[in-house]
C-alpha cells in the first residue's frame, strides 16, 4: 500500500478521533462535572502508564525492525517471533504489577482502575508495531474506530453520574482488547511464528527499553501533568486541564498520523542508503507540518474563549485560558516529530531521542513542581510548553551541522506569520458575532479560508513542492 493511502487511512481516523469528542465530551462533562472528569482522568492515566511499560518502545523499535526485514520472509518471521516473545514476557510482568496496584494501592479511583484492567491484558496481543512495519495501516484504523465508537455509545447509554464511570472504563478496555485480537488476525498469511530461543527474544529487550525511556519521559509531561495537578491542585483543576488538553491531544493526532506513516517508509529508504531522498522528504514534510500546526495553534488561541463554554458547558469556561497557550505546543511537537521519525529513528540513533525527551521531562517536572502549587493547572500548561520546546532544542544541539535547521526555521516563521494574520482576522470577526455555535463555525471556516489562501500564495511565490503534492492528491 502506498504512502498516500496509508496517510489517508491515518488522517481519516484522526479526523474521526477529533469529531467524536465533539459528541461525547459535552455530555460527559455535564453529567459527571469537573470532579468526575478529573477522577476518571487520574485512573485512566495511571492505566496508560502501565500500558506504556508493557509495550516498551515497540511502536518505534518494532515498526523499524519489521520494516527493515519485510523483504526477507525468513528474517521477518524470526524478527516478529522473537520480538513478540519478548513482548509477552514484559506485558505479563506489568499486568501482575497493575493488579497489585488495583487491589493494594488504589483509593477512590479503584472501581475505575479495576474496570481498566483489560487495557493491560490487551498489551499481550497488541501487534500494531508489526502491522505498521508491514505498511498495514488499514486494520489499525478500523480497529481504533470500532473501539472509539463502542466507548462513545457506552457514554450515552450507561453514564448517569460519577458512580457510573467504571462502566465507561470497562467498555473502553474490553473494546480495546477485542480490537487488538481482530487486528492481530489480519497478520495471518503475512508473518509466521517460528521457534526462537530465549536469548533471541532478550536481544531485543535492551534497544526496546532504550526507546521506552523516551516514551516514558514523553508521557511524564503529557500524562504525569494530570496526575500532579490532581494530587496538588485537586480533581476540579485536573478536570479543567483535562478538557483543555483533550482538544490539543486530538489535534496532535494529525502530526502522529504523518509520522507513523513516514517512519517505515524512511526506514526502508535508509536501508537502501538514499540519504538525499530522505532529506527532500524531510524538508517537504516539515513545510507541511509547520503550516498545519500553525493553523491549529493560532486557531485554537483565537476561539478558545468561545469553544470551551459552548463545547463543555459554562462550568468548564476555566479551560479556555489553559487551552489557548497550550495550543502552541503543537508547533513544537510537529517540529520534533518530523526530525525524530524521518532522521533520527531510521538511522537507529535512539540515544538522541532518549536524551532529548528526557531533557524535556526533567524541565517539565521541575516547572510543574514549582508552578502547580502557585498557579494550579496553569502551572502544568507552562510546564508542558517548556518541555515541548526543550525537545527540539535538544535535538538541534545533537544534530548541529547535519540538517538545514535554518531552512526549517524559515518554514516555521512563515507559517507563524500566516497563523498570526489568521488569528487577528478570526478575533476581529468574533468581536461582532454572538457566542453561538453558528458564529463559532463561521469563525473557524473564515480562519481556514484565510490561512489556505495565504499559504497557497506563499507556496506559489516560493515555488514550493507543496503545490505539486496538492495537485497530485
Amino acid at each position: 500500500m502506498d504512502t498516500r493511502k496509508n496517510t489517508a487511512y491515518n488522517v481519516a481516523y484522526r479526523v474521526f478521533s477529533i469529531l467524536l469528542p465533539l459528541v461525547t465530551a459535552p455530555f460527559l462533562s455535564r453529567t459527571v462535572g469537573t470532579d468526575g472528569v478529573g477522577l476518571y482522568s487520574y485512573a485512566w492515566n495511571i492505566s496508560y502508564f502501565a500500558c506504556l511499560a508493557a509495550m516498551l518502545g515497540l511502536e518505534n523499535y518494532g515498526t523499524r525492525a519489521v520494516a527493515a526485514a519485510r523483504d526477507d520472509p525468513d528474517a521477518l518471521n524470526r524478527v516478529f517471533s522473537s520480538i513478540w516473545r519478548m513482548q509477552r514476557a514484559v506485558a505479563a510482568a506489568v499486568l501482575a504489577v497493575w493488579l497489585v496496584y488495583v487491589f493494594a494501592v488504589s483509593g477512590e479511583e479503584r472501581p475505575i482502575a479495576l474496570s481498566l484492567t483489560m487495557m493491560s491484558v490487551s498489551c499481550l496481543v497488541n501487534l500494531d508495531w508489526a502491522l505498521m512495519g508491514l505498511d498495514r495501516f488499514r486494520p489499525i484504523a478500523l480497529r481504533n474506530t470500532f473501539v472509539k465508537l463502542l466507548a462513545a455509545a457506552c457514554v450515552f447509554i450507561f453514564i448517569r453520574g460519577k458512580e457510573d464511570l467504571w462502566i465507561y472504563g470497562f467498555a473502553w478496555s474490553a473494546a480495546t482488547l477485542a480490537g487488538c485480537l481482530l487486528s492481530a488476525a489480519s497478520l495471518r498469511g503475512r508473518v509466521r511464528l517460528v521457534r526462537v530461543t530465549r536469548s533471541e527474544a532478550l536481544r531485543h529487550f535492551r534497544p526496546c527499553a532504550l526507546l521506552f525511556v523516551s516514551v516514558l519521559a514523553t508521557s511524564v509531561y503529557r500524562v504525569m501533568d494530570k496526575v500532579m495537578v490532581s494530587a496538588i491542585a485537586g480533581y476540579d483543576q485536573n478536570g479543567l486541564y483535562e478538557n483543555a488538553e483533550k482538544i490539543i491531544y486530538c489535534l496532535s493526532g494529525f502530526i502522529s498520523a504523518v509520522g507513523t506513516v513516514m517512519l517505515p517508509k524512511i526506514s526502508a529508504l535508509q536501508k537502501k542508503g538514499e540519504t538525499e531522498r530522505i532529506r527532500r522528504h524531510l524538508d517537504g514534510t516539515m513545510q507541511g507540518i509547520m503550516a498545519m500546526t500553525a493553523c491549529m495553534a493560532f486557531g485554537v488561541a483565537a476561539v478558545a474563549d468561545r469553544l470551551c463554554p459552548l463545547f463543555y458547558g459554562e462550568s468548564f469556561a476555566g479551560s479556555a485560558p489553559l487551552m489557548a497557550p497550550l495550543g502552541f505546543s503543537l508547533m513544537m511537537i510537529g517540529f520534533a516529530n518530523v526530525i525524530r521519525t524521518q532522521w533520527i529513528l531510521p538511522q537507529e540513533r535512539d540515544r538522541i531521542v532518549v536524551r532529548s525527551v528526557c531533557a524535556g521531562a526533567v524541565i517539565n517536572l521541575a516547572v510543574n513542581a514549582l508552578l502547580i502549587p502557585r498557579m494550579d493547572a496553569m502551572g502544568a500548561v507552562i510546564g508542558t510548553l517548556a518541555a515541548e520546546l526543550t525537545v527540539p532544542l535538544a535535538q538541534w544541539i545533537q544534530l548541529r551541522g547535519e540538517l538545514n535547521y535554518r531552512r526549517y526555521l524559515l518554514h516555521t516563521a512563515a507559517a507563524s506569520l500566516i497563523g498570526l494574520a489568521m488569528f487577528g482576522a478570526v478575533r476581529l470577526l468574533g468581536s461582532v458575532l454572538p457566542v453561538t455555535w453558528p458564529a463559532l463555525a463561521l469563525q473557524i471556516a473564515a480562519g481556514g479560508l484565510i490561512a489556505g489562501i495565504l499559504f497557497l500564495l506563499l507556496w506559489k511565490a516560493t515555488g514550493s513542492p507543496m503545490l505539486r503534492l496538492l495537485r497530485r492528491r
